[in-house]
């Protein structure tokens, strides 16, 4: 009878023993798939990460670019603008200095025309009542 009690657990410890070692087994297996898993999971975000920086720079090249080329224009026009300002300021120059008889006469000209205007509006114009007089000498 001892043999028999000792026998049954012993083939109870020894099958208890066999599951908890497939048990580890299916544990240890298990977590290393998991593990495999999330490894391929980072390296699929590590070259979408890469992809994104790729476009990203893509685009500020491309951003610089234009504004290279916004700026150039800009700077060009500028260039052409200031050129012909000099070129014309350079020409009334010249001409004021070969006539200087005739651009006097245009001035005094011009002058004597707007004085002549400015009487004429000031006489069309109803007079305003003196009222400084009115109110001291009343």
């Amino acid at each position: 009878m001892a043999d028999n009690e000792t026998s049954p657990s012993n083939s109870n410890g020894n099958s208890v023993a066999a599951r908890s070692q497939g048990a580890s087994r299916s544990r240890s297996s298990r977590s290393n798939a998991s593990e495999e898993t999330m490894k391929k999971q980072i390296a699929e975000l590590r070259r979408e990460v890469s992809r994104l920086n790729r476009a990203l720079s893509e685009q500020a090249e491309e951003a610089v670019e234009t504004a290279h080329g916004w700026y150039d224009s800009a700077a060009d026009r500028a260039s052409r603008a200031a050129k012909q300002l000099r070129s014309q300021a350079q020409s009334v120059s010249e001409t004021v200095q070969q006539n200087p008889g005739t651009i006097s006469t245009a001035a005094m000209l011009g002058g004597f025309v707007g004085v002549l205007i400015g009487l004429t509006i000031a006489r069309s114009v109803e007079p305003q009542p003196n009222w400084f007089h009115r109110r001291w000498h009343d």
